[in-house]
């Protein structure tokens, strides 16, 4: 076993060896080219070429930018393209100019003269198209990882050195087993894998607007289809993905089911999170835009995410409750099958007032607020007679418990006591005698 490992080996080494040495040959002859009297011209040529860009770009990027303000009614994606066009102006004024210059060349003077600068033109073409296209994908680090892939990508392409670095890249190798990973399959995968998620991304953006604008879906559903949505179209891109690179996956799969077992224990928690999460949505039991309470938290459903419900207080605060409390905890949903919430108040008038008078005027004042329905109309009752007091309660319905409960009962509160003052009805208040005993 050991005798046949060991050739193999060596001949791994050989191999990188002589790509090395391949590699380090073909530097020597461009940096020999490079000292050619010719070749030195052309360089110069592309390097005055892009000073003159450089100076062009700074001319024409102010005039662009008034340009754009002046465009008020256009719509975004249009300006988003002219921002993207402002920021790339050198580059598109050096590639104009350098395959101009080329395309003289070719028609007054022998192709080898223009030889050098072709190449160059067609790299900077190249990499101002792979800018223009990644500007597609919405997210930094995956847009990162796109546009230097394909930049690295279309420069060894076109310098003619991909066979070269392929096998010197595949030379550097990791054997896990029968697993065999080298640094040119990894190359691959993050460039594959995030080639797939761009497109999984958009995907999941395009289908998710078109759920959201269907008013036939509830909201729970339209959170809940989203995110199985999500789910899907990621999990098939990673293993798509991976199987694209030539990753087998039964090894993968025998990892997984063993470090399952003991991250189960761990993340219990997390996973009673994620079903309460699934259930919430299922059974429509809150959804987003609900006004709930839920121990001294009071607010309305802000999102409903795969571990935590965000819930909006009235001050402005944003609570991340578990999911799990949310099944397990005793919530107060005020707008759970409707949105009419009844509220009530307690007060109290002098004896020296009539209680026919009090309700009548409680009842006005009541319907007086702009929140308080009409078609439910206020109700006040006498609820006992107090020592200083006979005591009331006034009940009433409002339908938009989102704008908050504390302030509408001020208002009614408030439009009590212009209606008593109005009406000289007294609200007493207890009276104390103090008595100083002298010995």
């Amino acid at each position: 076993m050991e005798n046949e490992e060991t050739p193999n080996l060596e001949d791994q080494a050989a191999t990188l060896l002589e790509t090395v040495r391949g590699l380090l040959d073909q530097g020597v002859s461009v940096f020999e080219s490079l000292l050619r009297p010719i070749t030195a011209y052309q360089l110069l040529g592309a390097l005055a070429l892009f000073l003159i860009a450089h100076f062009a770009a700074r001319l024409l990027q102010p005039k662009l930018t008034d340009w754009m303000r002046a465009r008020e009614g256009w719509p975004k994606w249009r300006l988003r393209a002219l921002i993207v066009i402002r920021k790339r102006m050198r580059m598109i004024v050096f590639v104009i100019l350098i395959w101009i210059t080329v395309a003289i060349l070719r028609e007054i003077t022998w192709p080898s003269r223009s030889y050098l600068l072709a190449i160059i033109a067609n790299l900077a073409l190249a990499w101002l198209i792979v800018a223009f296209a990644t500007r597609l994908i919405g997210n930094t680090a995956l847009r990162a990882i796109v546009r230097y892939g394909a930049w690295a990508w279309v420069t060894l392409r076109i310098l003619g050195l991909t066979a070269e670095t392929e096998v010197l890249l595949d030379g550097l190798a990791l054997e896990l087993g029968d697993m065999r990973i080298s640094i040119w399959m990894v190359l691959q995968a993050v460039f594959i894998l995030g080639l797939f998620f761009f497109i999984a991304r958009f995907l999941a953006q395009t289908a998710t607007s078109q759920i959201r604008s269907n008013a036939e879906i509830s909201p729970s559903m339209q959170v809940l289809a989203v995110k199985f949505l999500q789910l899907i179209l990621y999990g098939v891109a990673f293993f798509v993905g991976l199987r694209a690179v030539g990753l087998d996956l039964t090894g993968l799969a025998v990892f997984s089911g063993a470090i399952g077992v003991g991250l189960g224990f761990g993340l219990q928690k997390v996973v009673s999170n994620l079903v309460s999460g699934v259930i919430i949505l299922l059974d429509k039991s809150i959804k987003p835009g609900d006004v709930i309470s839920l121990g001294e938290t009071f607010g309305w459903i802000n999102t409903l995410g795969a571990r935590y419900t965000s819930v909006v207080t009235r001050n402005g605060k944003e609570y991340l409750i578990p999911n799990e409390d949310l099944i397990t905890g005793q919530v107060v949903n005020w707008s759970h099958s409707n949105d009419y919430v009844r509220l009530d108040i307690h007060f109290g008038t002098a004896y020296d007032n009539s209680p026919h008078d009090v309700r009548r005027i409680a009842i006005e004042a009541a319907k007086s607020v702009d929140r308080v329905l009409e078609f439910r109309p206020p109700v006040c009752h006498i609820v006992g007679f107090g020592d200083s007091s006979v005591d009331y309660i006034l009940r009433f319905w409002i339908e938009d418990p989102t704008g908050g409960l504390t302030n509408i009962r001020g208002n009614v509160y408030l439009a009590l006591w212009d209606a008593f003052t109005e009406n000289d009805i007294a609200i007493p208040f207890p009276q104390r005698e103090v008595r100083v005993l002298k010995e």
